[in-house]
């Protein structure tokens, strides 16, 4: 389906559109490219902080054990610190589940762009562009997301739209966490 690029010697079967597809792919490979590199990066570091929470833990115990100095309260102290912090990062790994749904969207929005590009029943069927632009927005699973979505289909720009949806994640408290 899809063809070798031959911008630099465009022939009557020269197209802008099969050029964009095929960069729409390009992008869409790389970013899956990076999504599989840093999965390796982030699993290696949760399971490190797995186990550093664990070890920690194996000490805590040790020092339970030991007679009852100021030096024992002060590393039971430490131990207790440090778990803490470590399971503060483990939490923090939770963005990256978050960033990784979203560049998994962005791969399947430009995969479908780029189908829609290169199939000239669809490309200028208005119909088939509503249809596309509907189906993206089902896949978000946060409100300010789909807001976002809205305010750029409406004509805003992308800074005006990245501003909606920061004042809407703003408004959040902390109790009413938005769950993806």
């Amino acid at each position: 389906m899809t063809q070798k690029s031959n911008s630099f010697t465009p022939d009557l079967d020269w197209t802008q559109i099969r050029e964009t597809a095929k960069l729409l792919n390009l992008s869409a490979g790389q970013v899956e490219d990076m999504l599989t590199t840093a999965d390796t990066s982030v699993n290696t570091l949760t399971d490190s902080f797995t186990s550093m929470v664990e070890h920690m833990q194996t000490i805590y115990n040790h020092l339970q054990d030991l007679e009852d100095t100021p030096s024992r309260k002060e590393a039971l102290k430490c131990c207790t610190e440090t778990s803490d912090r470590i399971q503060d990062s483990i939490i923090a790994f939770q963005f990256y589940d978050r960033l990784q749904q979203c560049l998994h969207h962005v791969t399947s929005n430009l995969k479908g762009l780029s189908s829609l590009v290169e199939s000239p029943e669809r490309l200028y069927n208005p119909f088939e562009w509503h249809k596309f632009q509907m189906a993206i927005r089902s896949h978000y699973t946060m409100e300010s997301e789909k807001i976002m979505f809205d305010a750029i289909l409406q004509g805003k720009t992308i800074e005006e739209a990245l501003a909606i949806k920061a004042a809407i994640e703003a408004e959040q408290t902390d109790d009413d966490i938005e769950l993806f």
